[in-house]
């Protein structure tokens, strides 16, 4: 499955979750259920986690945190916020970097509009 082929699962579930429960809640929920919703699809999907940074010859498990990794290709960075900021895609490429992946999504559960708050990040993509 090519990393376009998650990205669009992943924005079908993410679609189907927001038009259910619609923006205000929790990330932590979004999170959980969009969880499920991806194993259900029948994904490969690891939640929080850990992406250590190599310095030198030293491997640091500094607290950074993918929430969701899928078929060990796509980063998804959930927020639940009025609006993101430049920071947060900074965020995501900075963890497609120290994963050594490709494509990462940012999507805000706190948009009126979901569409609105999906975000595409690219780390080299060639696809």
């Amino acid at each position: 499955m090519t990393h376009n082929q998650i990205a669009e699962k992943i924005l079908d579930a993410a679609m189907y979750i927001h038009r259910k429960l619609g923006p205000g809640l929790l990330e932590s929920v979004y999170l959980e259920i969009l969880f499920y919703e991806l194993r259900k699809m029948g994904l490969k999907v690891q939640k929080e986690l850990p992406l250590p940074v190599v310095w030198e010859s030293i491997k640091l498990d500094i607290g950074f945190r993918a929430d969701l990794l899928v078929e060990d290709k796509v980063i998804v960075e959930l927020k639940s916020l009025e609006r993101t900021a430049p920071v947060h895609k900074k965020q995501v490429l900075t963890y497609l970097r120290v994963a050594d992946k490709r494509l990462g999504l940012l999507l805000n559960f706190g948009e009126a509009l979901l569409r609105d708050g999906i975000h595409r990040i690219v780390n080299g993509l060639n696809e």
